[in-house]
């Protein structure tokens, strides 16, 4: 497919972004590395008629702290994210996840907020940042507002995006002492493959017991998952690999995964149960402070 023709506008700020997407509505979309916007228009899944480029607006890019959380703005590239000691610190699964999507020439361009936006079910950082307990900020031009991670995503493609609306950061707060977190996923071969199915979790030891746990799964549902029963299942026993295997089954179970080109919804059932038993045993061994 040829590119069709379109308007490029390249707003100074981004209260002048949001103004020129709420007046052009459903005919806009916002650019920043454009490493999935620009593919979806050969696949014939954008129509937008104008672009609006958000790389010139400095206060949607870079990682800090701020007041506690660790803020990674929208523009981020996810090489920047993975490289970053801040955010290996706070959260080593997200760099792991952010170090996974695609070349380093992809990374170099995609951004975390682009791999959030796009709301693929294969995306690797949001389950990686949901294990953590991540925020979403939005800015539109009635205000702002913020929500759990978990919650940004409606479906294939949709978020709670309104028209006029720009996710701002997602912000990860300090994590619980004792924690290791993990990131596992699959595909189809070494590379820049898609994930056919992922897990992302964190886990919080004390006194040799899981004292917190959050699962989150990807590529095996409309939206990236966060799951409970198997959350519940880990909640104040010893870490083991017959736990682990136990709380693997239950993640299978609660997985919504379809069947397509990349594998069947079986086998990404099977994936779920082996990845996140292996996801548990880093995070357990991270968590105390073992090397992984």
């Amino acid at each position: 497919m040829v590119m069709p023709d379109f308007t490029y506008l390249r707003p100074g700020s981004l209260a002048e972004a949001c103004a020129l997407a709420t007046r052009l509505g459903a005919d806009a979309a916002f650019i920043a590395g454009g490493t999935e916007l620009i593919p979806d228009f050969h696949r014939e899944r954008e129509s937008a008629r104008h672009l609006i480029a958000l790389d010139g607006i400095g206060e949607l890019s870079g990682i800090a702290e701020v007041r506690g959380d660790l803020r990674i703005g929208a523009l981020t590239t996810v090489a920047d994210v993975a490289a970053s000691p801040l955010v290996r610190h706070r959260l080593v699964a997200l760099a792991d996840a952010a170090r996974a999507i695609g070349s380093a020439q992809i990374r170099s361009l995609a951004t975390i907020g682009g791999n959030f936006c796009r709301a693929v079910a294969c995306a690797d950082t949001p389950p990686a940042a949901i294990s953590g307990g991540a925020r979403v900020h939005i800015i539109g031009v009635t205000g702002t507002r913020e929500m759990a991670a978990e919650e940004f995503f409606l479906g294939p493609r949709r978020t709670v995006l309104l028209p006029g609306e720009v996710l701002a950061a997602i912000t990860l707060p300090a994590q619980p002492q004792g924690s290791g977190s993990s990131y596992q996923r699959f595909s189809r071969r070494k590379g820049s493959s898609l994930a056919v199915a992922a897990v992302a979790v964190r886990l919080t030891l004390t006194g040799g017991r899981i004292m917190g746990a959050r699962l989150a799964l990807g590529a095996v549902g409309p939206v990236p998952l966060l799951v409970t029963r198997a959350a519940e299942l880990l909640e104040g026993e010893r870490p083991s690999v017959a736990l682990f295997t136990r709380a693997g089954a239950l993640c299978a179970d609660e997985a919504l995964p379809i069947s397509d080109v990349r594998g069947s919804a079986d086998f990404r059932r099977a994936l779920v149960a082996v990845l996140a038993r292996r996801a548990l045993q880093e995070a357990a061994a991270r968590a105390a402070g073992e090397p992984s």
